[in-house]
């Protein structure tokens, strides 16, 4: 066990411990319930199938929006690094899109595309794209013009730069696109499934809202927390894998 995973275990049962003293302390629970009554909540949601299937839903929907981000973001990406013209005229496109509230869209989506899967898939890719989209034009417009130099000077084709030199010193830039869009994915999720969803992990939110089920609301709010620290720390797995150069000289403290 790392010493990483022991410190952060640490947090998590401390917190834990606080969350407990505090809802038994304030005696409220239409807004702060006990973790065991969610735990009760969860294991009721499970034997029902309604927790399995709001999540299998959800999943769907994260994965598609999350990997057609992934795949625009580096791609378009790639294409804005390689040339300052193409830059320039997508760039303010970028900055307004990015800006633009993700929560007054969700009605546009839902009359263009239907109240199915493929709405909310459209709202959580447009939530995701755009930090891929950035960090890797900076990632890839940032490399070591003396590095690219010598490489040029040994023969190396364009295509041999960008996957020998630009792609490697710029996956640190991709990896931290990724890890902020997982973030904003999984809220997408939430906000795409409050606009005219039959199932889901936000739509369990919404229903557990409106009848003041707290614990029910504590549960989805917790699988979408869990969801997202599994891939962050996935990503970092990742980038473990494709970069190893960059820890080896990283020692814990």
């Amino acid at each position: 066990m790392s010493l990483t995973f022991r410190r952060g275990l640490v947090s998590f049962v401390a917190a834990a411990v606080l969350w407990e003293a505090t809802a038994r302390y304030l005696d409220n629970k239409l807004f702060l319930v006990p973790l065991g009554a969610i735990a009760e909540r969860f294991v009721e949601a499970a034997r029902s199938g309604e927790l399995l299937n709001d999540a299998t839903v959800s999943f769907l929907e994260f994965a598609g929006g999350f990997l057609l981000a992934t795949l625009v973001g580096i791609a378009a990406g790639a294409l804005m690094a390689s040339s300052r013209r193409v830059r320039d005229f997508f760039d303010p496109w970028v900055s307004m899109l990015y800006s633009t509230p993700t929560l007054a869209l969700g009605p546009l989506f839902m009359l263009a595309l239907g109240i199915g899967m493929g709405s909310k898939i459209a709202l959580i890719f447009l939530t995701a794209v755009f930090p891929i989209l950035i960090n890797t034009v900076a990632g890839l417009t940032t490399t070591d013009r003396v590095l690219l130099e010598v490489v040029r000077s040994f023969g190396a084709s364009p295509a041999q730069l960008y996957a020998k030199v630009r792609l490697p010193a710029a996956l640190p830039y991709i990896v931290a696109g990724l890890r902020v869009s997982v973030a904003r994915a999984l809220v997408g999720v939430v906000v795409a499934e409050l606009f005219g969803a039959r199932a889901g992990l936000g739509f369990m939110i919404f229903r557990s809202a409106q009848s003041f089920d707290t614990a029910g609301l504590w549960v989805a709010v917790f699988i979408l927390a869990i969801c997202g620290v599994a891939s962050v720390e996935f990503l970092k797995w990742l980038e473990r894998k494709l970069a190893p150069w960059r820890f080896q000289n990283i020692e814990e403290e």
